[in-house]
C-alpha cells in the first residue's frame, strides 16, 4: 500500500478525528487540521501519531499554508450545522454555514489542486450528508449548504480527472457524533416563541432521530478506505439505505 500525505480538516471530533487516527493507524502521514490552536494542542497530547495544525478553513491566512504540505488526499470534513426556521434563522448563521460547509471547502480544495495537477495524482474528499439529498422542516440552513457540496463535487470530479486526481464524496445519515444533537438541540433559540409548528417538528426530530443514531466508526472506516483505494465512486451512502432509513424514522 502506497503511505500518503493526508490532510483532514475538522479533525478535533467527530468523524474527522476518527479518520485521522484510522489513517494514522494504517501507516500514512496524517496532518489533522483543527478550527482551533486549543483544539489542536489537545488532540496532539492525545495522539501523538497525528502533526496537528490549527486551520481554520474560514480563514485565508490560515489556508495559504496549505500548498506547501505535499497533500496526497485532502479530507473535507470540516462542517457546521445549522437546523432552524427559515422565517427566523439569523442570517450571520446561514452565511455561517456556508463559509464552512461550501466556501471553505471551495477554498481548501483550490489550494491542493495545483499540487496535485503537477504531480498526477490526487484525492479530494468531501464529506457532504444525506441532507445534500434530502431536505426536510427546519433543514433548510444546513441542507442548502450540502445541496451546494453536491453540485460542487460532481463537477470537480469531472473537471479534475483528466489530470489525474479523484474526487469523491461520502452521504453520512444520522451518526451517532454529536453534531446532530447540537443542531436540533440548538433549534429553539432560533425559533419564535409563539411558532408552535416548528417547536412540535423539532421535538418530533428529537425523538424519532436522535436515540436512533448509528456508530460513526461506519464513516471512520468508509473515509480511510476511500483514501487508499485505487478508484472510488462520486458518492458512497452510509449507510447505502440511509435515504429509506431516514424516511421511516421520521413515518414511525
Amino acid at each position: 500500500m502506497t503511505k500518503r500525505t493526508i490532510l483532514i480538516t475538522g479533525a478535533g471530533s467527530g468523524f474527522g478525528k476518527g479518520a485521522a487516527i484510522e489513517l494514522a493507524r494504517r501507516g500514512h502521514t496524517v496532518i489533522a487540521a483543527t478550527e482551533t490552536q486549543a483544539q489542536a494542542d489537545a488532540l496532539a497530547a492525545e495522539q501523538p501519531a497525528l502533526a496537528t495544525l490549527k486551520l481554520d478553513v474560514t480563514s485565508t491566512h490560515d489556508i495559504s499554508a496549505v500548498p506547501a504540505l505535499g497533500v496526497d488526499v485532502l479530507i473535507n470534513n470540516a462542517g457546521l450545522g445549522v437546523m432552524a426556521p427559515m422565517a427566523t434563522v439569523p442570517m450571520e448563521r446561514v452565511r455561517a454555514a456556508f463559509d464552512v460547509n461550501v466556501f471553505g471547502m471551495v477554498e481548501m480544495s483550490q489550494a491542493v489542486i495545483p499540487g496535485m495537477q503537477e504531480r498526477g495524482w490526487g484525492r479530494i474528499i468531501n464529506v457532504s450528508s444525506v441532507a445534500g439529498v434530502f431536505a426536510s422542516p427546519l433543514g433548510s440552513p444546513y441542507s442548502m449548504t450540502k445541496h451546494a457540496v453536491e453540485a460542487f463535487t460532481k463537477s470537480l470530479r469531472d473537471e479534475m480527472a483528466p489530470y489525474g486526481v479523484d474526487v469523491t464524496k461520502v452521504n453520512p445519515g444520522p451518526y451517532n457524533t454529536g453534531f446532530n444533537d447540537r443542531m436540533v438541540q440548538n433549534i429553539d433559540g432560533f425559533t419564535a416563541a409563539d411558532d408552535a409548528s416548528s417547536k412540535a417538528i423539532a421535538g418530533m426530530l428529537a425523538d424519532a432521530v436522535l436515540p436512533n443514531q448509528l456508530d460513526p466508526m461506519d464513516v471512520v472506516m468508509a473515509l480511510a478506505d476511500l483514501s487508499e483505494a485505487e478508484e472510488t465512486p462520486v458518492e458512497t451512502m452510509l449507510p447505502p439505505s440511509v435515504l429509506d432509513d431516514l424516511l421511516a424514522m421520521l413515518e414511525s
